[in-house]
């Protein structure tokens, strides 16, 4: 790969970090992040799954400590809600309130099917093939970061 293309690489993903920031403005009190983790618990809700943090952590590939805060976060803020199992009261399921499923039914379902109309020029393929490069492409620059010096 050239200097110019590497170059033009970074430049469409500081593009796409400033696609984000077009994104609807958040109530005060609520980060980006719990709208992401609204979005996997619903989406592992509707797989069956009983959604523990541990299922966050691994469909987001973050750190455990990391989503215990912000399940703690959301809790406190009323958007989620923690409940012991019957059978083990060691394991600890995750679910929405009503508020956290109204804050994820106006930033994720309305939004995305508003947004949706004005996307339909870019194919399933195309837009796969930008997030297989996207992913590639970081994990590169996580996985092999080079020092200047």
């Amino acid at each position: 790969m050239t200097i110019e293309t590497i170059k033009a690489l970074l430049d469409a993903c500081y593009q796409a970090k400033r696609i984000r920031d077009l994104l609807p403005p958040l109530p005060k009190g609520v980060s980006a992040s719990y709208i992401h983790y609204l979005d996997v618990l619903s989406s592992l809700e509707r797989q069956g799954i009983r959604v523990k943090v541990s299922d966050i952590s691994d469909a987001l590939h973050l750190p455990r400590p990391g989503v215990t805060r912000t399940v703690k976060e959301m809790e406190a803020k009323g958007y989620l809600c923690k409940v012991a199992s019957p059978e083990d009261g060691r394991i600890i399921y995750v679910s929405a309130t009503p508020a956290g499923r109204e804050l994820a039914e106006k930033y994720i379902t309305r939004y995305f099917d508003r947004l949706s109309p004005f996307l339909a020029e870019f194919s399933e393929e195309d837009v796969s093939c930008t997030i297989q490069t996207i992913e590639r492409f970081y994990r590169i620059m996580s996985e092999r970061r080079i020092p200047l010096e």
